[in-house]
């Protein structure tokens, strides 16, 4: 009984304060949508850029000899034996999850013409695979992408190309150190040209037929690593772990996860996650300042009203406890209407993305990948549930010291005040 009347109370006083209630409501509200909206923006960016990153990278998951991470050495390589049980133990694990997956065989070398000689990295690929793992083929800018039946063909980037003149059609010569340790020369015609926006990749990477690859190589069915595309980049941690365990067995055989396999899109990622919780931190602890104002003003401002309280039978304790009512039912009906706010204003709006091309062009460079200007917000219980507790949090932890303050008001002097 007694804590209904004390419920009842609290409302009461949060419905009498009319303007201040609401002037804190929509300030707390605001703020929040805010917050919802920047976070929501904020993972689909990463999205975006963990989409492109393992795209053009080593995938969700890569399975690679134990040491080629650390030296990416061509001798560090999985053979044939290794790639078919890889192969057959993702088929039986990742199948329900599995988007994509292409094999790379992948040496440094030197790319030379009549021009000049440049250093490279060269990357042999499956075609038909690699179209659908990658997005380099939407990257081109002249000729055509590899197709199945290449031979000597040869796709470059656009700086490479400038700077050992090269055209369509022209042929090159490609030196690196094969399997037996001789330094072998391979002669390929360009098929085409592509243009990424990444220096680093437009200047120095070159995808050849992969059989083209082993046979100039001297490694029959070899492959440096076995890239894997999945449905979400959530299920890379489960994904990874399933692996390891299914390939325990499999001493020259090591299972990472696009964390470990792109280390500088993963840094990019936590770094930037970093700035965007010091943001999110700032902006919650106006929240609380905007709540503990408005708390102590009613608190200070009805000193007589809590004496009176007090003189008719409330306890220090239950009068305290009015105030800290008072307090979350306006963080409650605040939050509410401010993750509210804030979602629909998000998804009414920018549904379909919210396009950054005035500021980036075509794309920005970010941690090794390159991110698309067009970033659509993505939206997650756990997003919203962790929001929810937060605010519920801040609107505790703001009400108890207008609550404590309260509980110790003399009820002599408090009946004495006058508003």
């Amino acid at each position: 009984m007694r804590l209904t009347v004390l419920l009842k109370l609290a409302m009461r006083s949060v419905g009498r304060n009319t303007r201040r209630s609401a002037l804190t409501a929509v300030a707390i509200a605001l703020g929040l949508a805010l917050l919802v909206f920047s976070r929501s923006l904020a993972e689909g960016a990463y999205d975006e850029m963990i989409d492109s990153g393992v795209r053009m990278g080593s995938g969700h998951i890569a399975i690679q000899a134990p040491e080629y991470l650390a030296t990416g050495k061509l001798e560090h390589r999985l053979e044939g034996k290794e790639v078919r049980i890889a192969s057959k133990a993702v088929d039986d694990v990742l199948k329900e999850s599995l988007l994509a997956w292409a094999p790379r065989l992948s040496v440094n070398g030197l790319a030379s013409s009549t021009a000049g000689a440049v250093p490279v990295r060269i990357e042999g690929v499956d075609p038909e695979r690699e179209r659908i793992f990658s997005n380099i083929e939407g990257k081109l800018q002249e000729g055509r992408y590899l197709e199945a039946g290449d031979r000597l063909h040869a796709y470059i980037g656009t700086e490479l190309a400038q700077r050992l003149d090269l055209q369509v059609g022209n042929r090159f010569v490609l030196t690196a150190q094969s399997a037996l340790g001789d330094v072998e020369g391979q002669l390929v015609r360009v098929a085409g040209i592509f243009q990424t926006g990444i220096p680093q990749v437009d200047q120095s990477l070159i995808h050849i037929p992969i059989d083209t690859a082993r046979e100039w190589l001297h490694t029959p069915d070899a492959a440096s690593t076995l890239a894997f595309l999945l449905n979400q980049s959530g299920l890379t941690d489960i994904g990874v772990e399933t692996l390891q365990q299914e390939l325990e067995n499999e001493p020259k055989i090591r299972v990472l996860g696009w964390r470990e396999s792109s280390p500088e899109l993963a840094a990019a990622i936590r770094l930037d996650s970093t700035g965007n919780y010091i943001f999110h931190s700032i902006l919650l602890a106006i929240i609380a300042l905007a709540i503990l104002n408005a708390m102590m003003i009613s608190v200070l401002g009805r000193r007589r009203e809590f004496g009176v309280l007090r003189a008719m039978g409330l306890t220090a304790a239950e009068t305290g406890l009015v105030v800290f009512l008072e307090g979350l039912f306006l963080t409650a009906a605040s939050g509410v209407a401010g993750i509210t706010a804030g979602l629909l204003f998000t998804w009414g709006f920018f549904r379909d993305g919210l396009d950054f091309s005035i500021f980036m062009e075509e794309g920005v460079e970010f941690g090794g990948s390159l991110m698309d200007p067009v970033i659509i917000p993505r939206f997650s219980v756990e997003q919203i549930l962790i929001s929810t507790f937060v605010i519920v949090t801040i609107g505790t932890l703001s009400s108890l010291y207008p609550a404590l303050r309260t509980s110790k008001l003399d009820v002599a002097e408090a009946i004495k005040f006058e508003q």
